[in-house]
């Protein structure tokens, strides 16, 4: 599959601007703009009758603006008025990754290709008029403050977000390194929203990590697909290779996607040559495939997937279980199956157009879209993994039942110090479970959660998280290798 034209960057942290999900692709769409110059040598009604609008279309817009500019209560500004009518449009396409961007949006937008940035590092979509997050990046701030994928952020530094544009929404949440986003947030299973501070950051360009685990089994984890992903990701492999390397876990979760053609890249060399890697579908519902040109690899493989793997993690998980015939280990994925482009050139004044274009399917043509990837290997994390950080609003004092009780109960069991239930009823035993872990913790032993003992509880479960003994995924990624080493 070959496309042509200029690379478009869908993928695009919240840190930086509004996308969700987001997969990479070429485009060289032959359309005219609906706003701004004719195109030379053609009248207006040929442009009109070329984009679809009929001169009483643009009739109806253009009385719609001089009615807004003459009678209107208040003053309006015309880019606003424009811009809103560009919104309206995208809007009604009920489509939660077609979006649009303003002349400083977009010019953010093309920062983030070719610089480095600062913000929280996760990434958003709005979906039925609220803000989701797809997935916390692997190591950003919003990881270490407890975002999860799937939180609904409601407001922030208490600005609602009631209203906005995924634009909009996004401004607010990003800012410079060392300013704070106070996040009210929604999660599913927790009854109140729950505040979560992010520090904002420096946002980690490097997007591939790699190790040797023990036997001989190579770990490479990508935390999205950029520009410069493939090319890494052959660097580690080669290394990984070089030292006698068995078999491959390849970690993409938490991975929110990034770049089509980087994607293809990374599984080429391990799909046999002329079996798809992925087939995109267009609007009429024609299909191509992309056709690999490798020579495939003779050692396992596992790949590695939970709820934040989305868009190019979803593509290279289907490709790997169809065309390579590799397991997936983990959750069911997020369930991202379109393709998005932008059209800058065509929008001629430096704003930006997001829009989705194609389908893409797995190898065996099955569309993802809303359901994700199924893992042939299902492995749940333990209970302490999706503990919700702690709200502070007020002292957690013993006899009470709250969903903060429920996850510090969670914490403590996480960290070994056993109450005696995990329902969010603050018992008598989970008072001496909580002594217990203030003694070890040097904090007052009052049986009682204030801010330093939630910030200390947090903290030290965010750390088990942390520890590879503890992920119950790789561990089975690994056993599934080693199993198969051993035949």
């Amino acid at each position: 599959m070959q496309f042509k034209g200029r690379t478009v960057l869908v993928f695009v942290m919240l840190s930086v601007i509004a996308s969700s999900m987001v997969t990479l692709t070429f485009a060289n769409p032959s359309i005219l703009p609906l706003w701004g110059d004719k195109p030379a040598g053609s009248s207006a009604a040929a442009a009109s009758a070329a984009s679809g609008l009929t001169n009483k279309d643009l009739s109806k817009i253009a009385t719609t603006y001089q009615l807004i500019e003459s009678k209107f209560l208040k003053q309006t500004d015309h880019d606003t008025v424009v811009n809103g009518a560009i919104n309206g449009m995208l809007e009604s396409l009920e489509d939660p990754f077609t979006v649009y961007m303003d002349q400083n949006e977009a010019k953010q937008f093309d920062e983030s290709i070719t610089s480095s940035f600062q913000g929280i590092g996760a990434e958003v979509s709005s979906e039925d008029g609220k803000f989701v997050i797809v997935s916390p990046i692997k190591g950003s701030p919003a990881e270490k403050a407890g975002i999860q994928a799937h939180d609904v952020i409601v407001s922030v530094n208490g600005e609602k977000l009631d209203g906005l544009t995924l634009n909009q929404a996004v401004m607010k949440i990003r800012g410079p390194k060392g300013t704070q986003a106070k996040l009210d947030i929604v999660r599913q299973g927790v009854g109140d929203p729950i505040q979560v501070i992010v520090v904002r950051d420096d946002i980690d360009v490097e997007t591939v990590y790699a190790e040797m685990l023990p036997d001989k089994i190579g770990k490479i984890e990508i935390r999205q697909f950029s520009s410069n992903t493939a090319t890494r990701f052959a660097e580690e492999l080669k290394n990984l290779e070089d030292q006698g390397m068995k078999g491959l876990v390849i970690d993409v979760r938490n991975d929110p996607g990034g770049l089509l053609n980087v994607v293809v890249d990374i599984v080429n060399p391990f799909v046999k040559d002329g079996k798809p890697i992925v087939q995109v579908e267009n609007r009429d519902g024609k299909r191509e495939p992309t056709p690999s040109t490798g020579k495939g690899k003779d050692y396992p493989i596992t790949v590695l997937v939970n709820k934040g793997s989305a868009s190019a993690s979803e593509i290279l998980a289907g490709a790997f279980q169809e065309a390579v015939g590799s397991k997936i280990v983990g959750e069911t994925s997020y369930g991202k199956g379109t393709v998005q482009v932008t059209f800058e050139k065509e929008m001629g004044d430096g704003s930006n157009i997001k829009m989705t274009v194609y389908k893409w399917l797995t190898p065996n043509g099955n569309w993802i879209h809303k359901k994700g990837i199924q893992p042939d290997i299902a492995v749940d994390q333990p209970a302490y993994f999706k503990a919700a950080p702690l709200s502070k609003k007020s002292v957690i004092k013993p006899d009470t039942t709250s969903d903060d009780v429920e996850n510090m109960q969670l914490m403590l069991s996480g960290l070994g110090f056993a109450p005696d239930r995990t329902d969010g009823y603050f018992s008598d035993k989970t008072a001496q479970s909580l002594k217990a872990f203030q003694r070890v913790n040097g904090l007052p032993m009052t049986g009682e959660v204030d801010t330093d003992t939630a910030n200390k509880l947090e903290k030290a479960i965010l750390t088990e998280i942390r520890d590879p003994k503890n992920d119950l995924q790789l561990k089975a990624a690994v056993a599934e290798l080693q199993k198969e080493l051993a035949k």
